[in-house]
């Protein structure tokens, strides 16, 4: 393509509303055994708002959540963190902490010590409560990426929309007649 090309606005790929390339999720069986929990718990998580499928939400009876990748790492650290002996409505703190902090769950390290859930994105601050005597139990969520992504590759995304399935049409000027 030629530079007046290029740099002209009606030759640009322009991403229209609605048109952009769909996201793809992965549904709630390949979530769950990924994740290793059960589809009643990620039914339960997702209707309590523990978690929210940000690719699709069901729609009706029929329709399909589905997962993204961060979805799945969320998951797995509430599972880990439910492993450790935290109750599920001090993740749910802990999660609204990580959300309403802004914190970037791949640069933190979360730390429990069975009763209680801390975010660390500081090396010192960890050695500071070790320091203080307390166990903990630590997840680095950064290897928990890697990890999820040498599982999903196994697995076909699907697409957020789904697709329009043609119905036979019937000439609706013929009657029968008994």
């Amino acid at each position: 393509m030629s530079a007046s090309r290029r740099d002209n606005r009606y030759f640009q790929q322009i991403s229209l509303p609605g048109m952009e390339e769909g996201k793809t999720g992965y549904r709630g069986p390949a979530v769950c055994e990924i994740v290793g929990i059960t589809y009643r718990q990620l039914d339960y998580w997702t209707t309590t708002k523990l978690v929210s499928p940000s690719v699709r939400d069901a729609d009706g009876s029929g329709s399909q959540r589905l997962y993204s990748f961060e979805d799945i790492v969320r998951l797995r650290i509430i599972k880990r963190l439910l492993d450790t002996g935290v109750s599920l409505q001090r993740i749910r703190k802990a999660i609204e902490y990580v959300n309403d902090s802004g914190l970037d769950l791949k640069s933190i390290t979360l730390l429990s010590d069975g009763d209680r859930v801390y975010a660390m994105d500081d090396q010192r601050e960890i050695l500071d409560v070790l320091a203080s005597g307390q166990g903990v139990f630590a997840i680095a969520v950064e290897p928990l990426y890697s990890e999820i992504e040498a599982q999903i590759l196994e697995l076909e995304p699907e697409p957020a929309t789904l697709a329009v399935q043609e119905s036979s049409t019937v000439d609706e000027g013929r009657s029968q007649v008994s």
